[in-house]
């Protein structure tokens, strides 16, 4: 039997008065294989260099040559595009920038010139059709008000590229289901942009939420709150956004409980309220709450509004246990803790994970199913169903009474396992 030897620690050694003095000279030794790694299947991997009680590092990313990834053009030059899109393809290991579309084409040049796009792959919103002549473009990511996404879509479609669109994938479900039908008529494929699906903190939650390590979950809270600006902006005008708070920033406590769950609701009840005598909520409102019951008799909790300080938190109480997660629908910031039971005490941990960032994340999916023919976690039958949760969350607020949700889901939200 060999028994490890005891450590023990004294002044002795490098850097000590009787050890070896440092620093020592720079001179040039054979690299060890720990440092230099090894590649293997056009891989190139490391041996983990860290002991055993701290995290190690990731594996380097597998990138591919610019000219093998999928080629995108960007529809909308807004600031999403402009403060999270195009820097997320900077990072993506499986798709890059190649054309731009706007209404605006002194702002679509100088975007061009910064991200290198060919100043010939610029077009207007009606000259989309001319994208089929463009081999690079293999896809678009459409970044327009809600209510020219179907048009965008269709057009995209027309022009045989894959469309990958932002939520709420329109306005309506009717046009939802448009989208769908024009792109399946034409053979490409359709992902709405849940961003939070992707993120590695709402995964790690929803995990922890549906494994059972913490029993059964029982109730959910999730909150998206903001305070609005100006009036002018799309986001108030009803034929551009559809509705107000609920569409834009509602949908991701919607779309996050039913992630969380992996389960769709069978009933809702909401109530809207809008400050009077403001202009600006003449067209779309801006205060929700809805409560979602689903199957499993959890029932959810969702506050949205337009006029309450900047919040997107959600907390999930289970038998044994609590699950939160802070920021959990911003772009950044999420710090996620568990509670649960330890002996007569009850513990809370931080989960501490390496972000990333979340556009990226969801770039290098829609990329990779389209390069190699897998299906999307979030397909146009998501953003169809949540449009159709939405429509009845709105006739539930209208009619003061809980609406049944007795049909079929379009697309039941997949369990972290499936992912």
């Amino acid at each position: 039997m060999t028994h490890k030897r005891k450590a023990s620690y004294a002044q002795t050694g490098p850097g000590t008065p009787t050890g070896q003095p440092l620093p020592v000279p720079a001179h040039f030794g054979q690299p060890a294989k720990i440092d230099v790694g090894s590649v293997e299947h056009e891989k190139v991997s490391f041996e983990n260099w860290k002991g055993q009680a701290d995290r190690p590092e990731p594996e380097p990313p597998v990138v591919l040559p610019p000219e093998k990834r999928l080629g995108i053009a960007i529809v909308g030059l807004g600031r999403l595009t402009l403060n999270q899109i195009l820097p997320a393809l900077r990072q993506s290991q499986y798709a890059r920038p190649v054309a731009l579309v706007s209404g605006r084409r002194d702002k679509a040049q100088v975007v061009a010139a910064q991200y290198g796009i060919d100043a010939d792959a610029i077009y207007s919103y009606d000259e989309m059709a001319r994208m089929a002549e463009n081999k690079a473009i293999d896809a678009v990511y459409i970044v327009t008000p809600n209510g020219l996404h179907r048009d965008h879509a269709v057009a995209a479609a027309k022009a045989g590229k894959h469309v990958l669109c932002e939520k709420p994938m329109a306005n309506t479900s009717e046009e939802a289901r448009e989208m769908i039908a024009a792109c399946n008529e034409a053979g490409v494929k359709l992902m709405i942009a849940y961003r939070c699906q992707y993120d590695v903190f709402n995964l790690e939650a929803a995990r922890l939420t549906q494994s059972g390590e913490l029993g059964r979950p029982r109730f959910i809270q999730a909150i998206t709150t903001q305070v609005q600006g100006p009036g002018e902006q799309w986001r108030m005008r009803a034929a551009l956004a559809g509705g107000g708070a609920l569409p834009d920033i509602g949908l991701y406590c919607l779309n996050g409980v039913r992630t969380m769950l992996a389960e769709d609701p069978i009933e809702v009840y909401a109530q809207i309220i809008n400050p009077e005598q403001d202009v600006r909520y003449q067209e779309v409102e801006e205060s929700v709450t809805f409560t979602l019951r689903f199957p499993s008799g959890v029932i959810a909790h969702c506050i949205t509004s337009y006029g309450a300080h900047e919040c997107k938190d959600m907390n999930i109480r289970l038998e044994k246990g609590w699950v939160s997660l802070e920021n959990a629908y911003a772009y950044q910031g999420q710090r996620l803790y568990v509670a649960q039971r330890r002996g007569d005490a009850e513990q809370v941990n931080e989960i501490r994970l390496s972000p990333q960032d979340q556009f990226t994340l969801e770039i290098d999916h829609f990329a990779c199913g389209i390069l190699h023919n897998r299906p999307f976690h979030s397909p146009g039958e998501e953003g169809l169903q949540d449009h159709l949760l939405m429509e009845a969350i709105y006739r539930s607020a209208r009619e003061g009474l809980p609406v049944r949700i007795d049909y079929p889901s379009e697309h039941s939200p997949l369990a972290v396992t499936q992912r």
